[in-house]
C-alpha cells in the first residue's frame, strides 16, 4: 500500500479532517492535502510526527508492514 493511502485511512480511522491533521502538523490542509494525495513527498520529520499522532509505528505508515505496532 503506498504511504499516502495509508495517510488517509489513518486519518480517516481516528475521526480527524485534513485541517486537524494540517494543524498539528504546523502546516496547511492545503499542503497537507499533497502529502495525503501523493502529490508531495511527506517529509521525515511530518512521518515521525504522525506516528506519535496515531501511536503506529513508522513502518505501518510507510506501507513497509501491515501489522499494526505501538510509536515507540
Amino acid at each position: 500500500m503506498a504511504y499516502y493511502k495509508r495517510l488517509r485511512d489513518l486519518r480517516e480511522d481516528n475521526n480527524y479532517t485534513q485541517k486537524q491533521i494540517a494543524d498539528l502538523l504546523y502546516t496547511t490542509q492545503p499542503q497537507y492535502y499533497r502529502y495525503e494525495s501523493g502529490l508531495r513527498d511527506l517529509p521525515c520529520e511530518l512521518v515521525i510526527m504522525l506516528a506519535k499522532i496515531y501511536n503506529v509505528s513508522i513502518d505501518y505508515i510507510l506501507g513497509l508492514t501491515n501489522e499494526i505496532r505501538t510509536y515507540k
